[in-house]
């Protein structure tokens, strides 16, 4: 092979005759194949050795001559199948590319291509054919590799190879040391343990103090470091005890991570590392500044160490009382009670050992008068009790900062208060409740359809990356497109491509991918009207879609979602066929409804263009004409008739017809949900296309399925309230079993939906209700958030029976499908808005159905959570200043014990009969 390599570098170097020129560049002999040539073949064939050693007997002008046809390999290779050939070829091009760039930018772009990311050649490889470099090059390689982010996956034994043949320094990149951790983490390949290798790397002190300076190197390490004698948070305390490692280094970075770090899993593998670590009592008095501010440390774990190491130090006198008041007015202001309540027992140890700091200390104390939880306030004020004495009359201005924290007491604590202050009750005393709502949502007037269709194709191009589509956004894109299609389809179809470019139905035809098969199944918003409008679909497939369309689904939903889906085929059918001028059945408000003065004007105007009227868009414009003002109706209803056509006739008889009432609903019990059945809906418009036709049959409560066709695009339930504005019972009934998902089965994201019924307009029945009390017991806060909004709006609206929800309430917390501790945190954010008085009439309601249980056998465990209820209602009671009585409340609040749930008990029990004003 030599002898051909030198014959090889002569007709590089000298044309012959007879020789011919390859298009990369290398020559070809009479009878001899080039050097390209033979290394081509050398890695289509995937043999690395024999790659390696021709690539040892190249200059770099020869490499350099390779390098076009190796290129070419791989855009041939990129679309290959990804067979054994193309698999076996990858590794030896790797190795070939990497070798015949001669510069270390090139190198490090093709050793980090994500198309050969998966196929590599081995570090081994690698560092033999790229071994020969000049050392200055190998470093510079070493360091754009450590560059690299970390998911370029390069290997560590390649970028370590290159540091150890280069003699450069050690890089401490991201992608550097996280290879180096996981390289002296992966035991399996070796007998030794993590402290052996970490001993013997030469690069063990850097590379640790890197540890420290990574963003978000606690996700990596978090899995890798382990516990227990053999864990890296072994070995590196071992290292530091043996001095390998600088213990005063290691402490101050631990700390230092922790102060600016508040990624859980970097809290965690850092507090682990510090406590291993054991720091000394010098050690800590040391870092008391620090331990100060990682009291206030958003994770609960850090502040809780940095709590426990400062009591430490309080009680060896390490710490002013000044200090340890600085710590308490930060740690008593956190939500976490067994924190909290640790540091009041630790305040009251030292107030006892010391009664004198009772000067600094007792201010401090007070700060815990507005913790959330009564407990807390009264633990701290029987500390006040206990030590107010010793503050005597030499220091007025702390008993006034006591005095002034008394005022965040709760109502039935601040009588106490007032008598151990010496306070005038009535002067502590807030301001009587006034209740705080959220402002009624009024509907909005849909802005027109864009003027020019730049303006739209923006719209559009926003709607389609959208997770978040809202019915009045959409309605109007949609009669944009439809509009502008009449007037300019040619300018508006070039002015959208752009926007549907990347969408895989604008590309060419792929196997097993057919855009007719795609859209037949489902409209998919907007694109199936795009799709039309740029030929990316047949005109049959449109209107095969458009006359029948999935109805056949037995799913709950089925019946809206046909409507909405029939409206975006018939207008993509129309835009091949017979485009529309516009939309008849565009809402003229955000609620969904139409006016009728303005559908009378769009028929007319119809009348006039001879157009012909989209057979499910008129239908839908006939279901969204509002018909509350009697006398609107019958003018416009005269209007109609007066225009001569069908429409026109249609029109004007549902605009005199009577609106009928809410169908009749049912309860249904199924294991723990409670459901509803709704009866069949009367008053439809006359001759209803067939994907309006399911409108009007009965729901049965079993027909839900938690996976049906519109669990996975839940972005279409926006637009079911608008199929028929002003019946969101009807809605309502249709969504409860889903909804129910969010507290039985703990799905997320499903009570969004929420807000957008308490804002629909319609009666707000048992339905609503329902799905709202599902929403409340959520097991995601997000839901949970969702359903408090939807309570909000309602209460703000005068639409929310307090009765019918917390009876709903009571009956699925008893049944388990409402966790008390959730609902708690429902509607203790409620309350906190300012809501009180809305929030005790729902909990009135709810307790005695949650009491029952509780009062007829002592010995009955409460659920979990029942405490913290009560706690709530007794917060609603005392702020409110309502009087009365709660079925079985006295019988629970006479329970033995000191539990949470008999002292809340006995907390509204006083309450309700002393009626305490807040």
């Amino acid at each position: 092979m030599s002898g051909v390599l030198s014959v090889l570098r002569d007709a590089v170097s000298v044309r012959r005759p007879g020789g011919s020129v390859s298009g990369s560049g290398a020559v070809a002999v009479d009878g001899v194949e080039s050097v390209s040539e033979v290394l081509l073949k050398a890695v289509r064939a995937g043999r690395r050795g024999e790659v390696a050693g021709l690539l040892d007997g190249m200059t770099d002008p020869e490499r350099r001559l390779c390098l076009p046809a190796l290129k070419e390999l791989r855009k041939e290779l990129r679309t290959a199948p990804w067979n054994s050939a193309s698999r076996k070829a990858y590794p030896a091009l790797h190795a070939a590319g990497a070798a015949c760039h001669t510069g270390a930018a090139g190198t490090a772009a093709w050793l980090t291509a994500a198309d050969m990311r998966w196929s590599q050649a081995s570090p081994g490889t690698l560092l033999h054919v790229l071994g020969d470099r000049e050392r200055d090059w190998l470093g510079n390689l070493a360091r754009r590799l450590a560059d690299r982010p970390s998911a370029s996956q390069v290997p560590y034994e390649l970028m370590a190879g290159l540091v150890r043949l280069s003699g450069c320094p050690v890089p401490t990149t991201e992608t550097f040391v996280i290879g180096w951790v996981e390289q002296i983490g992966s035991l399996w390949q070796r007998g030794d343990t993590v402290l052996d290798r970490l001993r013997q790397d030469p690069y063990t002190a850097e590379l640790v103090a890197a540890l420290f300076e990574i963003p978000g190197i606690g996700s990596h390490l978090d899995w890798l470091f382990g516990d227990g004698p053999e864990s890296w948070i072994s070995a590196l305390a071992r290292l530091t005890e043996e001095g390998v490692l600088d213990r005063e280094a290691m402490i101050d970075a631990c700390v230092a991570r922790l102060l600016r770090g508040v990624v859980a899993s970097d809290c965690r593998v850092f507090l682990r590392l510090l406590t291993a670590l054991a720091p000394t009592g010098d050690e800590e008095r040391e870092r008391v500044a620090d331990w100060l501010a990682l009291a206030s440390h958003p994770a609960s774990t850090v502040a809780s160490h940095a709590r426990s190491v400062l009591g430490s130090l309080a009680l060896a006198d390490e710490i002013t009382h000044r200090q340890l008041a600085e710590m308490s007015a930060v740690v008593l202001f956190r939500p976490e009670k067994k924190l909290v309540r640790a540091q009041l027992v630790l305040l009251g140890k030292v107030l006892r050992r010391d009664p004198s700091s009772a000067v600094e200390l007792l201010p401090a104390v007070a700060h815990a008068f507005g913790h959330e939880d009564t407990d807390v306030q009264e633990r701290a004020l029987k500390l006040v009790e206990r030590h107010i004495g010793a503050i005597g009359t030499a220091h007025p201005q702390a008993r006034a900062e006591v005095a002034d924290g008394a005022a965040q007491l709760s109502a039935g604590l601040r009588a106490r208060a007032s008598a151990v202050l010496g306070l005038d009750a009535d002067g502590l005393a807030p301001l009587p409740h006034r209740e705080l709502l959220p402002p009624a949502p009024e509907p909005s007037r849909l802005a027109p359809a864009p003027d020019t269709v730049f303006e739209l194709a923006e719209e559009v191009g926003a709607l389609m990356v959208s997770a978040d589509t809202d019915m009045p956004v959409f309605e109007r894109a949609l009669d944009g497109l439809v509009r502008h299609t009449y007037l300019r389809q040619e300018e508006l179809a070039e002015a959208l491509k752009p926007t549907v470019d990347r969408r895989w139905w604008m590309g060419t035809a792929r196997e097993h991918h057919s855009a007719d098969e795609y859209f037949l199944r489902d409209p998919y918003g907007l694109e199936v009207v795009l799709a039309a409008l740029l030929g990316r679909v047949r005109t049959s497939t449109l209107l095969k879609a458009s006359q029948q369309g999935p109805v056949s689904d037995s799913c709950v939903h089925s019946a809206l979602s046909a409507v909405f889906n029939a409206r975006l085929w018939e207008a993509a059918h129309r835009v091949r066929t017979d485009p529309l001028p516009f939309l008849l059945a565009t809402p003229t408000w955000s609620s969904g409804f139409l006016e009728p003065d303005e559908l009378v004007a769009r028929l007319a105007e119809y009348h006039r263009l001879g157009a012909r009227p989209g057979e499910a868009d008129f239908t839908q414009a006939l279901l969204r004409v509002r018909r509350d003002d009697r006398a609107v109706s019958v003018a416009a209803a005269g209007r109609a008739a007066a225009l001569g056509t069908a429409e026109g006739e249609r029109l004007a008889r549902r605009l005199l017809s009577e609106s009928p009432a809410t169908p009749t609903s049912t309860r249904r019990v199924s294991a723990k949900r409670v459901l509803l059945e709704l009866g069949a809906l009367d008053g439809l418009p006359t001759e209803l296309p067939p994907a309006f036709r399911r409108l009007g049959v009965p729901v049965g409560a079993f027909e839900g399925r938690t996976y049906c066709p519109h669990y996975w695009n839940p972005n279409e339930r926006r637009h079911w309230l608008a199929v028929m504005p002003g019946r969101r019972e009807v809605v309502a009934a249709r969504l409860v079993r889903e909804v129910s998902t969010a507290a039985v089965e703990d799905i997320r994201g499903v009570a969004a939906v929420l807000p957008l019924l308490a804002e629909a307009e319609g009666e707000a029945g048992d339905a609503v209700h329902l799905c709202v009390a599902y929403g409340l017991g959520a097991r995601h806060p997000e839901d949970r958030l969702s359903a408090v909004d939807a309570l909000l709006v309602l209460a703000a609206r005068g639409q929310l029976d307090a009765e019918i929800l917390g009876g709903d309430l009571g009956q699925l917390v008893r049944k388990g499908a409402v966790k008390p501790l959730r609902l708690a945190d429902s509607v203790r954010t409620a309350a906190t808005t300012g809501a009180y008085a809305t929030v005790w009439s729902i909990l009135g309601a709810a307790l005695p159905a949650l009491l029952a249980d509780l009062a007829a056998d002592g010995a009955v465990p409460p659920p979990r959570g029942m405490g913290e209820l009560l706690a709530v209602a007794a917060e609603c009671a005392e702020r409110t200043g309502v009087q009365g009585e709660v079925a079985h409340l006295a019988q629970v609040a006479e329970r033995g014990g000191s539990s949470r749930l008999v002292a809340q008990a006995r907390r509204l029990r006083v309450t309700l009969e002393q009626g305490v004003a807040a």
